[in-house]
């Protein structure tokens, strides 16, 4: 239960104290500023606090937005100020200091916002919601009280808060096609009492049964699966919206939204190369190149943005560009759909299935994103060659996190950092570009179990570490991290095709999907400020590197046959390992309450 404290003359006929119980919020009233620094010490540590003006005039949904959100620990709108347990001390240090100041004896009919300014002034980071249209006010005379309550009757506020639940940058396809009903979906769902964790279990589980009609091979199955997808994605939009109507966010939320949609993709990507292979048509190389380029394409993204996140000076002539285009509202369409977001990319793979074959549908899915993986990274480049901005250490600890470097790369970095310092900019991301480029086209067009691959795969390692033996600052540092993904990936996919017999490719499959995960699982911690993984699960897992180089010497060393079963014992092993910890870590109370509400993926 939260505590709401009133204070200040009680005005008749208000509706604030039947507002904050609709809320949640056991209230109290306190006659001064002594008697509500008496409740505010007797409410529970563990318990959300609220001090309002009983003056308030507002809409509902403006006092959930400004009370309730679990994400911050101080929040306020006009006459109320909140604090969670995180907050609590602030908010008690500021509550004396006003007591102090005026004798805590005076009536507290401005004591919120006095206690706001105090806030403010020790430093305090206190989120204000954008409330928009919403109404949140203290009026001063029964004027400005009368005119402020038209004001609420003006404004829908259950439009205003259906509006609010859908993101407000989303592709077109979700915009146009899923959002005009699946938000009265979620708002179902929050009146039966529904969680968003459950709507995205749903939503994986109706993934997973689309994956297994399509792995039937039959054209009946390819149907139910593309619907199926489709309602999947429905789910997937819902429980996002259902967050964002209620405001139920939570760590394990989060770790189940950052998951399970990359989850649900790939699992329907092999679902797919099942049917097909039931058909007597192997495209497992297919499903695995899809999830390599797709995988490839999001670490672009995180990497670029965790590049510039916090940069100073971080200007540009094509960001300009960019904004002015935004300004056209055709173009700004045009731009989302091209990058092939989830909505537009599950849209596609669902009605190709039904009206096609896997292999049709993975043909289109790979030239799609591998042109909306050119334009984006393109544009990125030259965003980053014509920005003048200064990167901080903390991007380059996220850009060195996201490398995933084991044992063998950041020894070479060590024993490299002095000279590696002498090189010119340019030189960190072509060193890892010469790397990935030597290691893959070495796997390729060698013969299976030859010694070359693993000539390559330490050479590699040599490059690998050179590439982050100084602070990832250069304009286009950020791309190391990718060419290494790359690289890793696209070994594994070379050798397991190369091995040229049954259950090769669909071993790495589970392998890179393992491997993803874990890469998957840092860009999520990093986000939410939590650091990258522990470092004794990165040496456990051998590091980007160190995994190379042992699947160029399993398949130097086995047969093919041989390999297949390496790569499967192998897989599994990863995927345990990484999967523990990563639960692990997801579901204490330290962990990070991360909602992506940025570019759709």
């Amino acid at each position: 239960m939260s505590t709401a404290i009133l204070t200040g003359q009680p005005v008749p006929g208000s509706s604030i104290e039947g507002d904050l119980r609709s809320l949640g919020f056991d209230v109290r009233v306190a006659a001064d500023a002594a008697e509500a620094e008496t409740l505010l010490a007797g409410v529970p540590g563990e318990e959300r606090v609220a001090l309002v003006d009983a003056r308030f005039v507002g809409h509902v949904h403006a006092l959930r937005l400004g009370l309730t959100d679990p994400r911050f620990p101080l929040a306020a709108i006009p006459g109320a100020v909140t604090a969670q347990p995180a907050g609590r001390q602030a908010l008690t240090r500021a509550m004396a200091r006003e007591n102090s100041a005026d004798g805590g004896t005076t009536l507290v009919d401005s004591l919120a916002g006095r206690i706001l300014t105090a806030l403010d002034a020790d430093g305090a980071d206190v989120h204000r919601p954008e409330l928009g249209s919403l109404v949140a006010t203290v009026p001063a005379d029964p004027q400005a009280r009368n005119e402020a309550r038209q004001a609420v009757a003006d404004v829908d506020d259950e439009a205003v808060r259906l509006k609010s639940a859908v993101k407000s940058r989303d592709g077109f396809f979700t915009t146009y096609c899923i959002s005009p009903y699946s938000r009265y979906i979620a708002r179902w769902c929050a009146r039966r009492g529904l969680t968003p964790n459950q709507v995205t279990t749903a939503s994986l589980l109706t993934a997973l049964i689309a994956a297994a009609c399509a792995a039937t091979g039959t054209r009946g199955g390819f149907v139910a699966a593309g619907v199926l997808l489709i309602a999947s994605f429905v789910l997937d939009c819902t429980d996002g919206q259902l967050a964002r109507y209620s405001l139920q966010y939570s760590t394990l939320g989060a770790w189940l939204d950052a998951t399970f949609d990359r989850a649900k993709e790939y699992a329907y990507y092999a679902g797919l190369a099942l049917g097909a292979a039931r058909g007597g048509d192997d495209v497992w190389a297919l499903a695995l190149g899809a999830m390599v380029l797709q995988t490839c394409r999001h670490v672009v993204d995180f990497s670029f943005n965790e590049a510039n996140h916090d940069a100073t000076a971080n200007t540009s002539p094509t960001a300009a560009l960019s904004d002015k285009l935004d300004s056209v509202g055709w173009t700004v369409w045009v731009r989302r759909m091209i990058v092939l977001p989830i909505g537009e990319r599950w849209a596609m793979i669902a009605v190709l299935t039904a009206a096609t074959t896997p292999r049709i549908t993975f043909y289109a899915l790979l030239i799609g994103c591998a042109f909306a993986a050119t334009y984006t990274t393109a544009g990125r480049v030259l965003r980053s060659l014509t920005r003048k901005a200064r990167r901080t250490d903390r991007a380059a600890g996220a850009l060195a996190d996201l490398a995933d470097s084991g044992p063998l790369a950041q020894g070479v970095a060590e024993a490299l950092k002095k000279p590696a310092r002498r090189l010119p900019g340019f030189a960190t991301p072509a060193v890892a570009l010469l790397g990935c480029v030597a290691v893959v086209l070495t796997a390729a067009l060698t013969g299976f179990g030859g010694p070359w691959p693993i000539v390559a795969a330490l050479a590699y390692a040599l490059t690998s570490g050179l590439a982050v033996a100084r602070p990832l600052k250069g304009a286009l540092d950020w791309l190391v991290p990718p060419f290494l993904r790359a690289a890793e990936y696209g070994t594994v996919l070379v050798l397991a095709a190369r091995a040229d017999v049954n259950g090769a490719l669909p071993a790495a499959f589970g392998l890179v999907g393992a491997v993803a995960y874990h890469h998957y699982d840092t860009v999520y911690r990093i986000r939410g400020n939590a650091g990258a993984p522990p470092a004794w699960l990165v040496r456990s897992i051998g590091g980007h590197e160190g995994r190379t180089l042992l699947v160029t010497v399993l398949a130097a060393l086995l047969t093919a046959s041989q390999f297949t079963v390496a790569l499967t014992a192998l897989a599994v092993a990863v995927a345990l390992v990484v999967l523990v910890e990563s639960i692990r870590f997801w579901v204490s109370a330290g962990a990070p309450a991360v909602h992506d509400e940025g570019e759709p993926a």
